[in-house]
């Protein structure tokens, strides 16, 4: 990865100049290989169907007793189900565009980004649910713009990364790395973490900034850094919790959430009785107890937790699996992408590994009690617009950046 990225060439010199280090099939082989990732595309569709029975089983009592939603059993499913179209159709788009325009558009789809992100505070512009100003409203959906952040982050940090190769190096001083190559992308992360901040929006914080210094790690940035920023976390982590009592509240809910169990630890304590209901085989798909108005947001942050009582274990088990599979693949493509002389796409590839992952296992955590709440919901599986439409363009870019690489190795161009 880091000889790959000291020559920042385009991807097809970059390719043409690698091409004798890698296996290229010849003859039928080359014929036989297959145009993309058939276990990813699947594991992706399994992990949004499984999301779609699981929205509808765990919302229809909140959507029963919602004046909102016209006391419609099947309001969310019907709202799921679109957002699942909308984000097959998004990928579908994405799967066309080549990853040389990508990294063309990652700076202006970036400025888009933190645009948006400053819309949102704006009053009048910026929607407000539960103390939050997080969204957008259109005429019919509420646009979420700190979710498509994170795919414009990975873009951006990757395109970043390539363009300041020379500096994001072990052999080069370790002031000129700073200066030169990490400064310039920290300022603007302040900026987008200030933003998210004031929405008030920690988890998508939280991810963000685990994609951009992920991303930057695998591209080459000195070690020795990374050692000064893990020393400065905890007193970052303390500002930020002296800045916001009611997170310091969440944390010592968290530690201990059968102090206050219809309190502060209300819906952890909730959450924790869902997973023990479920024991190996769980209660049956849709006799959940816990949905039925006990556990809030069951369909959003808390989805895993009525998998968990429904599914049990096996449930759980499946679910877990099949994230490992897709973020397996996604360091897999991004190392061949490497391999290939490609490293805008591999590191795009392993970015997107790095955001669903993290994301994934933070949800998780917080629904297993092992992690405080933070607000993110279970990629690919939870309720809300944005996030599904964003996932599924993730997903379609790591099939894009697949299909790419495939074409390399066959003799094609891309």
């Amino acid at each position: 990865m880091r000889k790959a990225l000291t020559h920042p060439a385009s991807p097809r010199s970059a390719t043409r100049a690698l091409r004798p280090e890698v296996a290229v099939p010849r003859g039928s082989a080359a014929r036989t290989l297959a145009v993309y990732d058939a276990s990813l595309a699947w594991s992706a569709l399994l992990l949004l169907a499984i999301g779609l029975v699981m929205v509808y089983s765990a919302s229809i009592a909140s959507a029963e007793a919602a004046a909102h939603t016209g006391h419609r059993a099947w309001y969310f499913l019907a709202r799921h189900a679109l957002f699942v179209t909308a984000g097959l159709l998004a990928a579908a788009v994405t799967f066309q565009v080549p990853m040389r325009a990508w990294e063309a558009l990652a700076p202006w789809l970036f400025i888009a980004g933190v645009v948006l992100l400053a819309l949102v505070l704006v009053p009048g512009v910026g929607k407000t649910v539960n103390g939050s100003r997080r969204w957008l409203s259109l005429a019919l959906v509420n646009v979420q713009p700190s979710e498509f952040m994170k795919l414009a982050v990975v873009l951006y940090a990757a395109s970043y990364a390539v363009r300041r190769a020379t500096f994001l190096h072990a052999e080069q001083p370790l002031r000129q790395t700073i200066v030169r190559g990490f400064l310039p992308l920290f300022a603007v992360m302040v900026v987008v973490g200030g933003l998210l901040l004031l929405e008030p929006d920690f988890g998508a914080f939280v991810v963000i900034v685990a994609i951009a210094f992920g991303i930057l790690f695998l591209g080459g940035l000195d070690w020795r850094l990374f050692l000064g920023l893990a020393a400065l976390l905890p007193v970052a982590l303390t500002g930020i919790l002296v800045a916001a009592p009611y997170r310091l509240q969440r944390l010592t809910a968290f530690l201990d959430p059968w102090s206050d169990p219809l309190g502060k630890g209300y819906q952890l304590s909730h959450s924790l009785i869902a997973f023990g209901r479920g024991e190996w085989f769980g209660v049956g798909l849709g006799s959940s107890v816990e949905k039925l108005l006990f556990l809030p947001e069951a369909h959003t942050d808390f989805l895993l937790a009525v998998i968990a009582e429904e599914l049990g274990f096996v449930g759980v088990t499946v679910v877990i699996a099949l994230f490992m599979w897709v973020l397996f693949r996604a360091y897999g493509i991004g190392n061949q992408a490497a391999r290939l002389g490609r490293p805008f796409a591999s590191l795009v590839a392993q970015g997107i590994g790095v955001w669903l992952g993290v994301q994934a296992f933070i949800n998780i955590g917080v629904n297993m009690g092992v992690l405080p709440t933070k607000g993110l919901t279970l990629p690919l599986l939870s309720f809300g617009g944005s996030g599904i439409v964003a996932n599924c363009v993730a997903v379609a870019l790591l099939l894009r950046i697949d299909y790419e690489n495939r074409r390399l190795l066959r003799g094609f161009t891309v």
